[in-house]
């Protein structure tokens, strides 16, 4: 896995200032919180309808009620987000489960606090070009296959496909082509086969009819189908230290998360999606509420891991992954559900 170069604070400010959203609770209110200061997360895409409850959150006005100041922060795939928080530059990430398990074996602790979904929400889609040869995972072999960055959960779950069918991790080449438009291209020029993305590139990709759907794991029963169970994925993570020193303000933040989750559950897809930044439909608002409503069945409603979730990432982890093959994982603590289960 390549280590992707630490970014300072002030340099990660200036390249991504124009993607920084911020909630901020009224006068000094994040101060009564506990320690007093601003909380940066780093969100792997925040456009990304996997991601969603992060933005949501926030448009619906659930972090400045619990009274804490957060910075959303925006990386094009999971595996820069948790560089960032290694490197001390934000308290938390928005991303998959499954970087908890890879940093904990390379030393490094980092927890789940709120796990927002049981399935991995996540398409390999192949271009109608190649639909011919590529037909299921057994065909991976020889192919070049789209990921959002080499070390990325998507990088992970298909290595683990293609060795659960048969083909080895040096039997194909995975080309790192982020998501949205620029998936959309590689797609398109042919520099891809075929890729493992999420909605909204997935619906952009079926409505311009530049590909289709291989497999799907946006609901717990695609999740079960091509992983073996449930893959909790999207979720809060941060380091064990710092959950542990601000206690107050990572409750306030699972308070405003779960908030958000028991919304959407009783809400429709239309009703999310208006509720979301007009520039995330790119394809139009119909397409982007189909997108969400493809997606929404990955969500959990109460930020709770699911029982035997852990296990079903760790199992698929050490199929392909050297770091943790011969490893051994203390998976109780690469979460928690201490903060879930206060909230209301």
């Amino acid at each position: 896995m390549r280590t992707p170069v630490k970014i300072s604070a002030a340099a990660a400010a200036a390249m991504l200032a124009l993607t920084s959203l911020t909630a901020c609770g009224g006068g000094g209110s994040a101060a009564a919180g506990g320690k007093g200061g601003k909380i940066k997360i780093m969100v792997g895409g925040l456009d990304k309808v996997i991601y969603l409850p992060a933005r949501l959150t926030q448009q619906l006005g659930y972090f400045e009620d619990e009274g804490i100041h957060v910075t959303l922060l925006t990386e094009p795939a999971g595996v820069q987000a948790t560089t960032s928080l290694v490197s001390g530059d934000v308290q938390g990430v928005v991303g998959f489960y499954d970087h908890t398990l890879d940093l904990q074996v390379k030393g490094k602790q980092v927890e789940s606090v709120v796990q927002l979904a049981h399935a991995p929400g996540e398409v390999e889609v192949v271009s109608n070009k190649a639909a011919g040869e590529l037909t299921s995972a057994k065909d991976f072999k020889g192919k070049k296959l789209g990921v959002t960055g080499l070390g990325s959960s998507t990088d992970f779950l298909t290595k683990y496909l293609a060795v659960k069918n048969g083909v080895q991790t040096n039997e194909f080449t995975p080309v790192a082509v982020g998501a949205g438009q620029t998936f959309i291209s590689a797609i398109q020029q042919g520099s891809i086969q075929g890729g493992m993305t999420t909605d909204p590139t997935v619906a952009q990709i079926v409505d311009k009819k530049l590909g289709k759907v291989l497999i799907d794991m946006r609901t717990p029963e695609g999740s079960k189908q091509a992983l073996g169970g449930p893959y909790p994925s999207s979720s809060l993570y941060m380091n064990t230290d710092w959950v542990n020193s601000h206690k107050k303000e990572v409750q306030k933040l699972a308070n405003a998360l779960v908030k958000t989750l028991k919304w959407m559950s009783t809400h429709t897809a239309e009703q999310i999606a208006a509720k979301m930044p007009s520039d995330y439909a790119q394809g139009g608002k119909e397409l982007y509420a189909q997108a969400i409503k493809d997606t929404l069945p990955m969500f959990t409603k109460d930020g709770v891991m699911p029982a035997d979730g852990p296990a079903t990432v760790e199992r698929v982890l050490k199929a392909f992954n050297p770091n943790l093959k011969n490893a051994t994982v203390d998976l109780k603590k690469t979460y928690t559900t201490e903060f879930v289960k206060k909230s209301g």
